[in-house]
């Protein structure tokens, strides 16, 4: 399982990043600002330069830079950029998406258009998957035609027996009562594991089920009817219809209450509890573990790594409790719900209904665009070789590289003179830094696809086809040396991610693109874009998880005990800061959820600065539209950040969501920073500024 990444998961639809426009007009400026202790500051260009990649007309000069950076950056942007209607939030990242969407969408359709292409080949694979996606005629005449061999198997379920055989047959599609895979050991980053872990929930977080606020009772009710009107058009009358969503919502309320919550999942030991395959087999005798390890292949398995023992032990006991009937209607309503997007046009609208309680979404995307996104989810692979050929040049990835390394370097320099830190804890931290395995671009070894069947038939038999192939692939692992040229993104990603069980940055094409990186801005906008983004994932190496395992991936406690002792102190200094971020009303950010994310963009942008510094730019300090280099740097990383977000969307990342709201990943960094501080002359009592005994600093 790979870390946290960078941005927003696309399942929230929230765009966090900013994308940069083109270029200001050159003429001296002046810029008065007051802060909030009433000072009145005065910054001159006289240069006339204009600069790259920083958007003046996105300033808000109304609002000074050492009350409210984030709106003084952006305000102006986020007054005339209003949610569009499709989406939950809007900001300049999401143009930067729907720019590589838009290339995507040319590439899918010339490949669609051309029937041609060599039976099995990936052209073949791509263009059927996205063409029998769009075809709504299609979808709508098969109806449940390809769906109802499988509700017709779990109907003819009868006894207990029946669920465990069910549940042990990998190619069954749906949520069950728990999650098996494999994985990396997280203790033996050299081998494959076979890993158990809590699962069977359809809302975001468990939370939903189980708070009595007005805001989750909404939702509880917007599902229950999403759940009725499924039943509905499954053939089922009111009544029944009713009583099956009463049992399914009661089943997982139960899953609920024995599920960790999103804190309690980010403790990497405590997730960490191996077992031999008799002791799971004696702990959890109504799973029938053996007969899932025997349908999935993995009979040679000794060992488990337990996730979640509690929810294993609950789910064991609901198995043999719950009525057969219940367990059916459960397994029936998440095999179409987790196929909804290839069924007829009034299970969609039923999901998005629900979508829209939760997100405040006021129309679906536009279909071509749900039909990329399921094809970058199956075969992201095949079509981002043409993309990477399209749009991604070898000099592009050579330039980030070297950015890489500098930062590698920057961060070296700031563990060697870091003062609480021991020599025995900087050696090891040294040795991680330098074993960061980073991956730019593209694979080097692309997916083979050759065993996954796709045709232009059913869009919902080649969602089949792909889960299978999907799970297929991954119950192979088991057994074989660790792979350690896989992807967890596509190559048109706008995104980033730091893997733990690899010790590996990775950083996609689709990210290396204007606001983050622009080889045509100077090298402030770059290094507090792409450079903040490359010190971020650096970081998560050391956050605090990220700390625990060491350079070869294993998990580790490579720190003294006094060392350990005093980055979590520091650690929670950040946490408390968060905590008391409220972006609504009575909703506060959760400093202990977001701890990860809040070190890694405290750590990124501490380091992207500390390499900013070497370069020949920082040095001149010439100034470009009326702003130092440091200035721009710091601009730079607020308007990657500028972003509207719906009400719904933002109550839901902050409770669901390890990164924190966009406005808060810019100024609670900043306000730790006393470069920024200096860089704009803010001072004591601005609210911009810590005071020092309530301030942050780790590297």
């Amino acid at each position: 399982m790979t870390h946290i990444s960078f941005l927003h998961r696309a399942a929230l639809s929230a765009a966090v990043l900013g994308l940069a426009a083109g270029a200001a007009h050159a003429q001296d400026q002046k810029i008065k600002t007051k802060s909030s202790a009433g000072k009145t500051k005065t910054t001159v260009s006289t240069s006339g330069q204009s600069g790259v990649g920083i958007t003046l007309a996105n300033l808000d000069r109304s609002v000074p830079p050492c009350d409210d950076f984030f709106q003084f950056a952006n305000g102006t942007w986020m007054k005339n950029n209003p949610i569009p209607e499709s989406e939950t939030s809007w900001g300049g990242f999401n143009q930067l998406r729907n720019r590589n969407r838009d290339v995507v969408h040319g590439i899918l359709e010339k490949v669609a258009a051309d029937r041609t292409a060599k039976p099995g080949s990936n052209a073949q694979k791509v263009g059927d998957f996205y063409a029998a996606a769009l075809d709504s005629v299609a979808v709508e005449k098969a109806g449940l035609k390809y769906l109802q061999p499988r509700l017709d198997k779990i109907n003819a379920i009868q006894d207990v027996a029946g669920i465990q055989r069910y549940l042990a047959d990998p190619r069954n599609l749906g949520k069950g009562w728990y999650g098996l895979g494999v994985g990396q050991d997280a203790k033996n980053s050299n081998v494959y594991a076979v890993q158990m872990r809590q699962g069977g929930l359809t809302l975001p977080d468990r939370d939903y089920y189980l708070k009595d606020d007005a805001r989750s009772k909404a939702i509880r009710a917007a599902y229950r009817t999403y759940q009725v009107n499924t039943f509905k058009l499954l053939g089922d009358d009111q009544a029944t219809a009713e009583r099956n969503a009463d049992a399914v919502t009661r089943l997982e309320t139960r899953m609920a209450r024995a599920s960790r919550d999103r804190v309690a999942l980010r403790d990497r030991e405590s997730n960490y509890n191996k077992m031999t395959v008799a002791q799971v087999a004696a702990a959890y005798p109504n799973l029938d573990i053996p007969l899932r390890l025997k349908e999935s292949g993995l009979s040679g398995a000794k060992e488990i790594i337990v996730g979640q023992p509690d929810y294993l032990k609950e789910a064991n006991v609901m198995i043999k409790e719950e009525p057969i009937a219940d367990q059916k209607q459960y397994l029936r309503f998440h095999l179409v719900e987790g196929v909804s997007s290839a069924l007829p046009k009034a299970y969609v609208d039923e999901n998005f209904r629900l979508t829209q309680v939760l997100t405040g979404a006021k129309v679906p995307q536009a279909r071509w665009k749900r039909a990329f996104a399921a094809t970058d989810g199956a075969l992201g692979e095949a079509f981002g070789q043409i993309y990477v050929d399209q749009d991604f040049s070898p000099a592009a990835k050579a330039r980030a590289k070297a950015m890489v390394e500098n930062m590698r370097q920057a961060y070296a320099e700031r563990i060697q003179a870091t003062e609480w830190m021991s020599a025995a804890t900087k050696k090891e931290a040294l040795t991680k830094l330098n074993a960061f395995v980073v991956k730019i671009g593209y694979p080097d070894k692309w997916k083979d696809y050759s065993k996954l069947n796709i045709s232009r038939e059913s869009a919902l038999n080649n969602l089949f086809a792909v889960a299978e192939f999907n799970t297929m692939d991954n119950l192979s692992k088991f057994g074989q040396p660790v792979d350690r040229a896989v992807w967890g993104m596509t190559p048109p990603t706008v995104n980033a991610y730091y893997n733990p069980s690899l010790n590996e940055i990775v950083f996609p094409a689709g990210i290396l693109q204007p606001p983050f990186y622009d080889p045509k801005a100077d090298d402030a906008v770059n290094y507090g874009g792409i450079g903040a983004v490359i010190g971020h994932e650096m970081t998560h190496g050391f956050d605090d998880q990220g700390r625990k395992v060491d350079s070869q991936g294993n998990l580790r406690d490579w720190w003294t005990k006094e060392d350990g002792e005093k980055f979590m102190a520091k650690a929670d200094v950040v946490g408390k800061q968060y905590d008391a971020f409220t972006p609504l009303d009575s909703v506060h950010v959760n400093g202990k959820l977001t701890m990860g994310e809040n070190l890694a963009d405290l750590g990124g942008l501490t380091i992207a600065y500390q390499a900013f510094m070497k370069t020949p730019q920082a040095k001149a300090g010439k100034m470009i539209d009326g702003f130092t280099p440091e200035q721009r740097f710091f601009l730079s990383y607020a308007q990657i950040w500028r972003v509207n977000q719906r009400p719904e969307a933002l109550r839901q990342q902050v409770q669901t969501d390890p990164h924190s709201p966009g406005h808060y990943r810019t100024i609670g960094p900043l306000q730790n920073f006393p470069e920024f501080h200096k860089a704009f002359q803010c001072k004591d009592g601005d609210k911009m500024v810590r005071s020092a005994s309530n301030r942050a600093k780790i590297w």
